[in-house]
């Protein structure tokens, strides 16, 4: 019996250390890519994307940020997520950031950012005689 506190306490203080509840993602995603362009959606319901909800873009990461407020408090129930929410991504490689559109509709904000061809991971570089 005294063989088998120490390693349930053990185990406690493991399952302790665990943040609880996990955090969950600010606003949930999905994308997808082809051959010509990434596109990103994300669920924004009850949002005005003119004041609510700002994408930015810079060395390759976009960056989605909304904040939604809460209009009645009241002494109900709620599961409504308040306050500022971001995610951030990485874009592919060859991403056109300077090309970046979104538009929003029915709570969906959808980010479709354009691809280049490839750049090649490097050069040949030739040897001279001296």
């Amino acid at each position: 019996m005294t063989s088998l506190l120490p390693r349930l306490f053990g185990d406690m203080t493991d399952w302790l250390e665990v943040d609880f509840p996990r955090p969950l993602p600010a606003f949930r995603i999905e994308d997808r890519m082809t051959d010509t362009e990434y596109v990103l959606r994300a669920e924004l319901p009850g949002l005005d994307p003119e004041k609510d909800v700002q994408i930015s873009a810079l060395n390759g990461v976009l960056t989605v940020k909304a904040e939604r407020r809460e209009e009645n408090v009241s002494a109900g129930r709620s599961e409504f997520r308040y306050g500022m929410m971001h995610r951030s991504l990485r874009l592919p490689p060859h991403a056109d950031e300077s090309a970046i559109t979104a538009a929003y509709e029915k709570g969906i904000l959808e980010i479709v950012v354009p691809l280049t061809a490839p750049q090649p991971a490097g050069r040949q570089i030739a040897i001279t005689k001296k």
